[in-house]
């Protein structure tokens, strides 16, 4: 059955703590939050999150970021605890994904593969007034960035490796905003990612205008850094840590091999990440796995394209034009997927 889906595209210029204040504001009152907090019911968390300790661990980092939850807290009238516990992006549960990248000199695409119930449709285009570059990309967990670009032309996305043997660290979505907001190149986020405490076990790809990829594989214990145009799930140097159901992260990164000669520009490289029958979009929405979206970055022209579902054509967004202060007339991204499944954002009694 294909659902209709959409994310809302929200654009905003000025100061982190601004920017937080805005996006309580159109939270409140929002489904999202309504079936957040009928999961936090069902779901108690498991420790205490202790205020100082994540504003210890952020500010080094990220202290706009810390700000922006200042604002969430006061347009929602919430204690931090709790704006911690939902938005803070430290020590954090995550569920297991899916997720497959490919990259060129030119560009990355990124497919995000997902349960649908963890979507909140949400394309974000930020400009901080007070620190930190500005950025385009889709978000997770309110203040996070599953994928996205900054104004330097560096382009980031992560895969699920694992989720064993968890550490006192950040959860992926919120690493990919630090490294976003704060890092101009490849080599800039190879060190804040070395440096960062892990909570899981990711792969952070991440390629800027010089047009190198790197894949730093994150764990709590280590980071290591390789070259490579292609990830899916599973580490290529930390082969300990790997889980030991890899066949679907094996079938999509084969897909990708027997395709790539095929692929000769950035088009091409979207529809082989994006049509349904080409053997990466996957439709394994039950197993937390389905693609939701399939986003491509341009580092040298400072260009995103953003897809909702399979077989789509994509949403062009000059980021390069929106910086010399052009606002995008789009509002929404529409799409469909072929799942009955439940989307935080849309649907009421999200379990």
């Amino acid at each position: 059955m294909m659902k209709k889906i959409y994310s809302d595209v929200i654009q905003f210029r000025g100061s982190h703590y601004d920017f937080g204040y805005m996006q309580g504001k159109l939270l409140k009152g929002s489904l999202t939050l309504e079936n957040r907090a009928r999961i936090w019911k069902i779901r108690r968390p498991h420790f205490v999150i202790e205020e100082q300790e994540v504003k210890n661990a952020i500010l080094p980092f990220a202290s706009g970021i810390w700000e922006e939850l200042l604002g969430l807290a006061d347009a929602l009238e919430w204690n931090m605890q709790d704006v911690l516990r939902e938005f803070g992006g430290y020590r954090l549960h995550y569920m297991r994904s899916g997720c497959s990248i490919f990259t060129d000199t030119d560009y990355m695409v990124r497919n995000y593969d997902y349960h649908p119930k963890t979507y909140e449709g949400r394309y974000m285009v930020y400009q901080p007034s007070d620190q930190g570059y500005a950025t385009i990309g889709p978000s997770q967990r309110i203040t996070g960035r599953m994928d996205g670009m900054n104004e330097k032309g560096l382009a980031m996305g992560y895969n699920f490796m694992h989720r064993k043997k968890p550490g006192d660290g950040f959860i992926c979505n919120m690493i990919g905003r630090m490294v976003l907001e704060n890092c101009a190149t490849v080599q800039d986020a190879v060190e804040m990612l070395k440096e960062i405490p892990h909570r899981h076990s990711f792969s952070y790809i991440i390629v800027d205008q010089s047009g190198e990829t790197f894949i730093v594989e994150a764990t709590p214990r280590s980071v290591e850094v390789r070259k490579d145009n292609m990830c899916t799930n599973h580490f290529e140097i930390l082969t300990h840590e790997n889980r030991h159901h890899l066949a679907d992260s094996f079938k999509r990164m084969e897909a990708m091999e027997g395709h790539k000669r095929n692929v000769t520009d950035a088009y091409q490289a979207f529809r082989m990440m994006n049509d349904s029958d080409k053997g990466v979009f996957s439709e394994q929405y039950k197993n937390w796995s389905g693609t939701i979206h399939t986003s491509v970055y341009f580092p040298k022209e400072l260009k995103a394209w953003f897809a909702l579902g399979g077989d789509r054509e994509p949403i062009v967004f000059d980021f390069n034009k929106w910086l010399e202060g052009k606002t995008f007339m789009e509002k929404k991204v529409l799409g469909e997927v072929n799942t009955d499944l439940p989307f935080v954002h849309m649907d009421k009694n999200v379990r």
